[in-house]
């Protein structure tokens, strides 16, 4: 499922003709940019869509898409060109991309090069020419559907089918154990700045005196642990899958959950950690975060039809009864029903009425489905990383900085 990332077996894709074939049968075709897949080894993933009008190397960078194919409803997608900057991990996730048209002469200073060359050098290949609007309308009345994408002269479109027919589906599949970290790491750069980008980096002398937050890496943003650091932690990133004993023996001020890729009724062996340190150290979870904590507060999971993916959905904080804009990817959503006693439901999204996130006041714990780190934006909801540290620096948790 995962594509081979060997970039010498890919060619570059000059405008050969391509195919993004649907399990259920529908056939979209369009002309190949980036690197060439052909029928010998097709990109296959879940087809969904993404509403945000920019920002697209950070969503296509994103651990959270592994495993999805992935078609922006915004008609022009590339303008401003890539760069080695506005990343949020060290690779392409996405398995494929599908716009309506990519652009190939960005305009913009801090480009480095097109979103064709970007996607060439990463060995993962598009689809342009294609009405995206009517996959959106399709997927949207249908459902999210599993794909193949693949082009050349010897792609042909009912075998691409036939193979999207026998990929089954997404759920069920647990994609954290392939883009989470192998090995413990510590964090130490804040957020981008014009003048410095992202060169600059905190000494020892400056982080020993802050509180320490452990995030459990299942797939996480870099953006994260950047607004991790600006508000004041000290941040020691951890494996998905590390015991809660491991974790506690780094004497955390707090624990970070975070966001990450594929069915989340799969991660037992994260929930379980996450489960036994409830109560015992404050946590703050994020997207597949919040799903966790979801159920190590006992509740459960359900995959939504076409999933929210993009940079405009509304969430009300049901304590404030203020609304936010947010940043959403996510395919699967918390049920409210069977969620502990101890757990409220801290937000609302009023598109749907799924539940956005959960808090218990008693168990120092809270989450939201969607993403405050969201970078290039929008920021409404950026204050959640200083509601963690407010909620960190205000208790005396095990591994608290009195009596080091």
């Amino acid at each position: 499922m995962v594509r081979e990332r060997v970039q010498a077996q890919f060619q570059e894709a000059r405008g050969e003709v391509g195919y993004l074939a649907l399990a259920d049968g529908r056939v979209f075709t369009g002309r190949c940019f980036g690197a060439l897949r052909d029928s010998s080894s097709p990109i296959e993933g879940e087809a969904v869509f993404n509403t945000s009008m920019y920002g697209y190397q950070e969503i296509l960078t994103d651990p959270s898409y592994a495993g999805q194919i992935m078609c922006f409803t915004y008609p022009h997608i590339g303008n401003v060109g890539c760069n080695e900057e506005d990343v949020e991990s060290g690779r392409i996730y996405a398995e494929g991309l599908v716009v309506r048209a990519a652009h190939k002469a960005p305009s913009n200073f801090r480009a480095t090069q097109s979103l064709p060359q970007y996607l060439l050098k990463s060995g993962v290949m598009g689809l342009e020419g294609i009405d995206t609007r009517e996959i959106v309308s399709h997927l949207r009345d249908t459902g999210s559907k599993m794909a193949v994408m693949a082009g050349g002269d010897g792609a042909r479109p009912d075998d691409l089918v036939d193979r999207a027919k026998s990929l089954g589906s997404m759920e069920g599949r647990d994609y954290v154990r392939q883009v989470a970290c192998a090995k413990v790491y510590t964090w130490d750069s804040p957020s981008w700045s014009l003048a410095a980008g992202h060169s600059r980096k905190l000494s020892q002398e400056q982080l020993v005196a802050r509180p320490h937050a452990v995030a459990i890496d299942c797939g996480i943003k870099t953006n994260i642990l950047r607004l991790l650091i600006d508000v004041g932690f000290r941040v020691t990133v951890v494996p998905a899958g590390t015991g809660s004993a491991e974790i506690m023996a780094l004497r955390p001020d707090g624990l970070f959950l975070s966001n990450g890729p594929g069915d989340p009724s799969t991660l037992g062996y994260v929930v379980k950690p996450v489960r036994e340190l409830l109560g015992k150290v404050p946590m703050f979870g994020i997207c597949l975060g919040h799903q966790i904590l979801g159920q190590a507060l006992g509740g459960a999971t359900y995959k939504l039809k076409f999933g929210h993916r993009g940079g405009n959905h509304p969430v009300r904080d049901e304590t404030t009864g203020k609304v936010e804009i947010t940043v959403q990817n996510h395919g699967f959503a918390v049920r409210k029903e069977g969620l502990s006693r101890e757990a409220s439901v801290s937000h609302l999204n009023l598109n749907d009425h799924t539940v956005e996130g959960i808090e218990s006041g008693s168990l120092r714990a809270f989450s939201v489905q969607y993403h405050p780190e969201a970078s290039p934006g929008p920021h409404d909801s950026r204050y959640l990383f200083q509601r963690f540290f407010d909620l960190v620096t205000a208790t005396g948790s095990p591994g608290s900085r009195e009596g080091r």
